[in-house]
């Protein structure tokens, strides 16, 4: 039975959506107009890159990278040269870190990790700063990640010399491989006419990219395993932890001579 026309007055046919799903929405709507997201972040349920071609990325790296942290970061320091949107930053900083700062060039990741971290409410510092400066921020950090970053850079080992400085406690170190996945170990020295060593797929080396590799122009340096660990050596840094095939978790031991640190020894001519 058809109820009076009278009656059905106060009825719609358009069902309204719950509040929760219209703010989902409007976050997702922010997320978009801050631009194409490198990093998917969980921001209470929305996803801000949920089609990356790397798949969850970078929760497929931080689940292995995550065993070089401990549970509980107690207050301590973080640096995060690199920050893109803040992933590791945020990641960190849940597990109570205590100052966390992140540094990029890109104002486009700056302002996507700052909405990320104030949607999550979180206090984290997000500065513009070449990586190349990073030397010149007060005092040092308990933690400094440099997470795919090396392979962009044009100048890698200085970015890498100049971010140890920065270093209290651990250096968290990731980077794109390519070539041979085995270690090696150097002779203390090599002949001048042994030309064969050079052919050994595990030696220490870093492919040139002198276009573009994957549509990215700035992929400069990209290292097999061997070169990348060599590198980080001779930085001056001790590797203590291999938590994933691309990331390495370091101490300085051995970053500075006479009280002076590598990178300034090497610039001046003293090296």
């Amino acid at each position: 039975m058809s109820l009076p026309k009278e009656n059905c007055s106060h009825m719609s046919t358009t069902i309204q959506p719950p509040s929760s799903l219209a703010a989902g929405r409007d976050l997702a709507s922010k997320i978009e107009s801050l631009g194409e997201w490198f990093h998917n972040i969980d921001l209470g349920g929305v996803m801000t890159a949920p089609g990356h071609f790397l798949g969850d990325y970078p929760q497929v790296k931080w689940k292995h990278i995550t065993k070089g942290f401990p549970d509980d970061l107690n207050g301590a320091s973080v640096l995060d040269i690199g920050c893109n949107a803040g992933f590791y930053s945020i990641a960190l900083k849940k597990r109570g870190a205590g100052r966390v700062l992140g540094v990029d060039i890109d104002d486009r990741y700056l302002n996507q990790g700052r909405f990320a971290a104030e949607t999550l409410n979180l206090d984290i510092e997000f500065q513009k700063l070449s990586l190349y400066d990073v030397d010149s921020l007060p005092g040092q950090f308990d933690y400094v990640l440099f997470l795919g970053v090396f392979y962009h850079l044009r100048y890698p080992l200085l970015a890498l010399d100049r971010a140890v400085k920065k270093t209290a406690g651990k250096l968290v170190f990731q980077s794109m491989l390519r070539g041979s996945e085995q270690e090696f170990v150097p002779q203390a020295d090599y002949d001048f006419w042994d030309k064969a060593i050079f052919s050994q797929s595990n030696f220490p080396c870093a492919y040139f990219i002198e276009n573009s590799y994957s549509n990215d122009y700035t992929n400069w340096f990209i290292p097999n395993r061997s070169g990348a660990e060599a590198m980080l050596r001779s930085s001056g840094l001790e590797i203590v932890g291999h938590p994933e095939a691309e990331t390495w978790i370091c101490v300085p031991r051995s970053a500075h001579r006479n009280g002076r640190y590598i990178t300034d020894l090497e610039l001046d001519g003293s090296l």
